[in-house]
């Protein structure tokens, strides 16, 4: 049932022109002083059936993202997909646990990690792609926490160029590619561009001019469904979008998080019961 996000009597197919054309205006208001990149939409799956990704991959969208890595690795080895979606490219866009790395690694058609938060985890992470064997470096993104919220993952501001160069000085198998933000949410527009927004397009200038790196070679995802146009106009280059695409989320079907699976399967292997 298709609830809030769309109008009324809307489908996935409308919703989906709906914001790819929401998308284009966005960018057709940006500046031209910003780097001339078309920004990527990113359909956010989770909780979402394997039909509906497929019926969007039917009616052109190719980048996907998902916030839990067992959901994630189901979903994306979901048979009907496979056959259906062979140029579906899927994004991770959640927390990553260490723990999780080869997991996540396992998944077909893997395109990007948009929120490593370390040096360790990119240690981890190229470490386990090397012993993949793949011929192309995993892209990924390193997430800044802007806004300082305890409830959002990601570096300091102040790690971010730090990380970066450990990532392309370190980490060969990787290919760092942009910097992603989540941001406060339910910024007041009137009082000015979202801060959070800001403080990651300084955060690419600090990077580029202090590693060399041309500013149209590092990405800047930032915006969902409530503020992607915004994003896009000053300077967005990924959007992540899904309930305005899909439909409300029924979280009563969202899979456990990866943390409490790994909490249950131990505790049925030690036949005790830990406090957390």
């Amino acid at each position: 049932m298709w609830r809030v996000g769309m109008a009324a009597g809307e489908g996935l197919e409308s919703a989906l022109r709906t914001v790819k054309e929401r998308v284009q205006q966005a960018a057709a208001r940006r500046p031209q002083s910003l780097p001339a990149v078309q920004p990527r939409l990113v359909a956010v799956s989770k909780t979402k059936p394997a039909e509906m990704v497929i019926e969007a991959y039917k009616h052109g969208q190719r980048s996907f993202g998902e916030n839990y890595v067992q959901e994630l690795l189901e979903k994306a080895s979901d048979s009907s997909i496979l056959s259906s979606c062979p140029e579906i490219k899927w994004h991770f866009i959640g927390h990553l646990q260490k723990n999780n790395v080869n997991k996540l690694i396992a998944v077909p058609n893997l395109f990007m990690l948009e929120t490593v938060d370390s040096g360790k985890l990119a240690d981890r992470l190229n470490s386990s792609w090397q012993k993949k064997g793949s011929s192309e470096r995993l892209k990924i993104m390193v997430q800044v926490n802007t806004s300082g919220e305890d409830s959002k993952h990601g570096l300091p501001p102040g790690e971010t160029a730090t990380t970066v160069a450990h990532i392309i000085q370190k980490c060969p198998s990787l290919e760092f590619v942009g910097l992603m933000t989540i941001g406060s949410f339910g910024h007041d527009l009137s009082q000015g561009p979202n801060p959070d927004f800001q403080m990651l397009i300084s955060l690419r200038q600090e990077v580029c001019e202090k590693l060399h790196i041309p500013i149209e070679k590092v990405e800047l995802s930032m915006g969902m469904s409530t503020d992607f146009q915004h994003a896009i106009e000053v300077g967005s280059t990924n959007v992540r979008i899904g309930s305005t695409i899909f439909g409300e989320r029924d979280y009563s079907k969202k899979p456990s998080s990866d943390k409490a699976l790994g909490e249950i399967k131990g505790k049925l292997e030690n036949l005790t019961v830990q406090e957390h």
